[in-house]
């Protein structure tokens, strides 16, 4: 009987070890990179002050430091391995995404770039880096974001990635919504839009299937209260409810383990996001790990706040100052484990 019990327990421990094996982790990040301009002005936006005689003195060895560093906060983001995916916000071009991976070590893999400059007044975008051994591109679109007529604006695009993740189909989208400049109550309105748009996509892919897997992620310059994330777009707090379609807001977890991915006026706000369909809590296939955490608070990415005390991140630039820093907003991730 001890014989018996000896080999089954054995055996089991076979089985769990051989399907750790093959399990494999997907690591998903965003960044909202503040300011990837390159250092030519372009005539056609309001990039001047990021040039050498621009009234911020932007060079290409302030830029090559800011890469060498952006490289490190993502690395870091997947732990010592090269996430699947990034998505990038603040971005003026193409060519800026390419140094990223040309003057760094991301370039040891092959990493594939989705972009388009969008209509965005200042010239930022947002943009995609793929693994091309991991992921499969099917098809992609930028999606516009914006209001003609009385108080019309343009904003930055969403973009949409449908793809294969290790086999498995899923879609992906990346944001950087309206920000506040202007003020809160000016502004509400054109992030209301932009979920507006953003939640009728999300609804004609669900309604041509129903079981889709859905991961959003951005800045959204809202939090994940507001109005704009929790009414219109419909990201509901995890662990959500019992409907596979519905969107699951996994940063309403991450306040337990971090302040947040931004700091004005001494608050933490997490206006970065990442959002995933239910059904990707339980596919058991490809599933996000929900437990981990999300927000990339690493201590070299974060500087005493001496205002305000504590901590904040450190940024780029303080105003029109110089600063030295990564970006002035924290990298976030999920992990999503797949198996055969």
């Amino acid at each position: 009987m001890q014989c018996s019990l000896k080999w089954l327990v054995l055996f089991s421990l076979f089985l769990l070890h051989h399907s750790t094996l093959a399990q494999q982790t997907n690591t998903l990040v965003f960044y909202n990179v503040e300011n990837l301009f390159d250092t030519w002005n372009d005539p056609l936006t309001a990039d001047e002050e990021f040039s050498p005689q621009g009234t911020k003195h932007w060079t290409s060895g302030r830029l090559t430091k800011k890469l060498q560093m952006l490289y490190k906060a993502i690395i870091a983001a997947g732990e010592g391995q090269f996430p699947c995916i990034i998505g990038l916000a603040e971005v003026e071009n193409r060519w800026v995404v390419e140094q990223l991976i040309a003057q760094t070590p991301l370039r040891k893999v092959p990493y594939g770039i989705i972009h388009k400059d969008s209509p965005d007044p200042r010239g930022i975008d947002v943009a995609l880096l793929y693994r091309k051994d991991l992921i499969k591109p099917i098809d992609f679109n930028f999606i516009p974001v914006g209001k003609v007529g009385k108080n019309g604006f343009q904003s930055r695009d969403i973009l949409y990635l449908k793809a294969k993740l290790r086999d498995k189909q899923v879609h992906i989208f990346v944001n950087h919504w309206p920000s506040r400049s202007g003020g809160y109550t000016e502004t509400v309105a054109k992030r209301e839009i932009a979920a507006t748009i953003l939640r009728s996509q999300v609804n004609a892919i669900q309604l041509a299937d129903p079981s889709s897997r859905i991961v959003i992620m951005g800045d959204f310059n809202a939090g994940p209260t507001e109005r704009c994330i929790l009414s219109i777009l419909k990201a509901i707090a995890y662990p959500g409810d019992d409907d596979l379609n519905s969107l699951v807001n996994l940063s309403t977890m991450w306040g337990k383990t971090a302040d947040g991915t931004l700091r004005n006026g001494g608050q933490w706000e997490i206006f970065d996001q990442i959002i995933c369909a239910k059904n990707l809590l339980s596919d058991p296939t490809l599933q996000v790990q929900s437990s981990a955490k999300g927000i990339c608070n690493y201590n070299f990415l974060l500087e005493s706040d001496k205002t305000y005390l504590g901590s904040k991140p450190f940024r780029t630039y303080m105003g029109p100052t110089y600063h030295g820093g990564t970006s002035d907003h924290l990298p976030v991730k999920i992990q999503i484990y797949s198996s055969p």
